[in-house]
């Protein structure tokens, strides 16, 4: 039997409002566009935009809590993305197939780097080319489902491969200054991740035994929200 793979949530929690530049501590403090707090609170969220509920006390979580969903917020949901078998070089549904050429040429991945690691990269590229056929970027993604097959030759899903690649296009900026934070590819020296993105989804992690595709370690579902007012 598969064991589900969370992340612990503190029960103090501090809030954003995604698109209105809203946070909340101990107080409401304006961040970017200038507005007013909603009389009683931040829930339920205004209408099209979306409330994230973020663990007080980090300057960088990888997660939210949760996320609400304002009435009338425009919704989208991929299917269940994998990594695009771009490495031609490999055998036909082997693991190394799903390395992305563009980002580890020739295939060979740099010290430290996982397989799962690298999948996880070329998951997320496909997720981001998704989401622009939608009109959307890796920013509008609120919810993310990940699912996770443990390598050849080990007994259990390498999530600390994914999470390395997860920080290459989410959650990577600082809470406090809005500036990026570094991130390591492997075991090199962290350094700025791939795609510079503010947006904390929730997310849950499962480890199963088989994926749908031979060779895949890596897939992953994410919804996404169109902002308010085409902002």
């Amino acid at each position: 039997m598969s064991t589900p793979v969370t992340s612990d949530s503190p029960t103090r929690k501090a809030f954003t409002m995604r698109r209105l530049g809203i946070l909340v501590s101990a107080a409401v403090v304006i961040l970017a566009v200038p507005t007013v707090a909603v009389a009683g609170g931040l829930f339920p969220p205004r209408p099209g935009t979306t409330v994230s509920v973020l663990p007080a006390g980090q300057d960088n979580p990888m997660i939210a809590d949760g996320v609400a969903i304002g009435k009338g917020a425009a919704l989208y949901k991929t299917s269940g993305l994998g990594p695009a078998a771009l490495n031609t070089a490999a055998p036909g549904g082997s693991e190394a197939r799903y390395i992305d050429t563009e980002v580890f040429p020739g295939g060979v991945l740099p010290p430290g780097v996982t397989i799962t690691e690298a999948q996880g990269i070329n998951v997320l590229r496909r997720i981001g080319e998704n989401l622009a056929r939608a009109g959307l970027s890796y920013e509008d993604v609120i919810s993310m489902r990940v699912f996770l097959q443990n390598p050849a030759g080990q007994e259990r899903m390498d999530f600390n491969g994914w999470n390395r690649a997860y920080r290459q296009f989410f959650a990577n900026t600082s809470l406090s200054t809005g500036k990026p934070v570094l991130v390591p590819l492997g075991s090199a020296a962290p350094a700025t991740p791939m795609v510079v993105n503010p947006a904390r989804p929730s997310r849950f992690a499962l480890e199963i035994e088989n994926l749908p595709v031979n060779g895949w370690l890596v897939e992953v579902e994410v919804d996404a929200v169109y902002p308010a007012n085409g902002k």
